[in-house]
């Protein structure tokens, strides 16, 4: 089994859905696990970073609850300090946090298109940026960046959701080239179908999805244990998939 045993992981985005399940998986795998996210609260979308983080403790495992804008450069460097005060430093970065909107280019509303710039790309650079210096000091370990395969679909149009996440791809595979010498992986991973996570089911998308077409949310966690224990000597600079990494059983 892949063991991330003293490691400390810090995953943004991690109250409900594919960050949670990254959260869980990492820590059974035995990293100490920062649950980052703005849902300190029950809101319209169910999922907190204080409940993902008691049923990581109650399974045996480490984990802390940090508060986390991705878009607000403050808010960002409080939980990455919070996290290196509580677990000595961090070794993992999952960028995870996201925001859906799937609309046609022409009757997307500004501040839509704006929003998932913010989140989706803006926030990555922002975690992202903030937690180099720890993992460096670490003397390397992973980066992990969690986009969609909608990036490819350039058949099916073009919306702000997979824009961002395209450009975040871009982010990521240069970045790998920028860290390799500090011995850090920098990577991107992506469902390899559908996660109907509830942030996807609260988006109102309205698109019918075949149960064919469904991926568990575990499957994401576990492909993120095996990109988590890479360093600059092993996978660097990709975008997987995750069913790529851990087939369908």
């Amino acid at each position: 089994m892949t063991r991330l045993d003293g490691r400390v992981a810090f995953v943004a985005g991690a109250s409900r859905g594919i960050g949670a399940a990254v959260a869980a998986a990492l820590a059974q795998a035995g990293a100490a696990v920062a649950v980052a996210a703005r849902s300190e609260h029950e809101g319209r979308v169910p999922g907190t970073i204080g409940a993902v983080a008691d049923r990581i403790t109650a399974a045996g495992g480490r984990a802390l609850a940090v508060p986390c804008d991705v878009t607000d450069e403050q808010s960002v460097q409080s939980a990455v300090d919070a996290t290196v005060a509580e677990f000595g430093g961090i070794d993992i970065l999952v960028a995870n946090a996201g925001v859906l909107w799937q609309g046609p280019i022409e009757s997307t509303p500004l501040k839509r298109w704006q929003l998932c710039l913010d989140v989706n790309l803006t926030g990555v650079f922002q975690v992202t940026k903030a937690v180099i210096p720890h993992v460096r000091a670490r003397g390397g370990g992973s980066l992990i960046a969690v986009t969609t395969i909608g990036v490819t679909m350039t058949d099916r149009g073009s919306n702000a959701y997979w824009v961002s996440k395209a450009a975040v791809e871009r982010l990521y595979l240069g970045l790998a080239s920028d860290l390799r010498d500090d011995n850090i992986a920098v990577n991107c991973l992506s469902p390899s179908r559908v996660v109907l996570t509830e942030g996807w089911q609260a988006g109102g998308s309205g698109i019918e999805i075949p149960p064919e077409m469904v991926e568990p949310p575990e499957t994401m966690g576990e492909a993120a244990v095996l990109l988590a224990v890479q360093d600059a000597s092993g996978v660097t600079g990709t975008v997987q998939r995750s069913e790529t990494l851990v087939p369908v059983r």
